[in-house]
């Protein structure tokens, strides 16, 4: 009744007479590769999301902003994107295009403020310069400072 035989040479034959075997597959491929990097990218989305793993980008805010020549000192609050003071963090100052001997550095108190002594000095000729501050953040904190902070300008009197 049944040829097996017939029947399996036969299929056998149209297979490897059909060359259109392998013609969806790279359409199929390049179809998954799309839809697994759109997943991919809505995942990381909502991974960047949680507050876990985001890192807070502090400011510092020196009083005064603009000062003279001669030693004195500035106040330096450290705050957060929300205005929020952060305290047992390090500020430095550093010479700019106003130049200081070494560093200065001071840590932030309970409110959230330092207050560095600085001694700045202009070159001659110079009317002005500026001073650069810089944020160590709390140990095990989420904090960084990795965006430039607000300048101290020294103007000559």
């Amino acid at each position: 009744m049944f040829d097996t035989t017939s029947d399996a040479s036969r299929s056998d034959r149209s297979f490897l007479a059909d060359s259109r075997a392998i013609e969806g597959l790279p359409v199929r491929l390049v179809i998954a590769l799309v839809v697994g990097v759109a997943s991919l990218s809505v995942m990381m989305g909502m991974i960047g999301s949680i507050d876990g793993l985001v890192a807070t980008e502090l400011d510092a805010q020196p009083q005064p902003e603009v000062t003279t020549p001669g030693s004195q000192a500035i106040d330096v609050a450290v705050v957060d994107p929300d205005g929020t003071r952060v305290s047992d963090a390090t500020v430095i100052v550093r010479s700019g295009s106003a130049r200081i001997d070494g560093v200065a550095t001071a840590r932030t108190d309970g409110d959230g403020i330092a207050t560095v002594d600085i001694d700045p000095e202009l070159g001659p000729n110079q009317s002005d310069g500026t001073l650069s501050i810089e944020i160590k953040p709390p140990a095990g904190s989420d904090y960084v400072d990795e965006r430039e902070n607000t300048s101290v300008l020294v103007v000559e009197d």
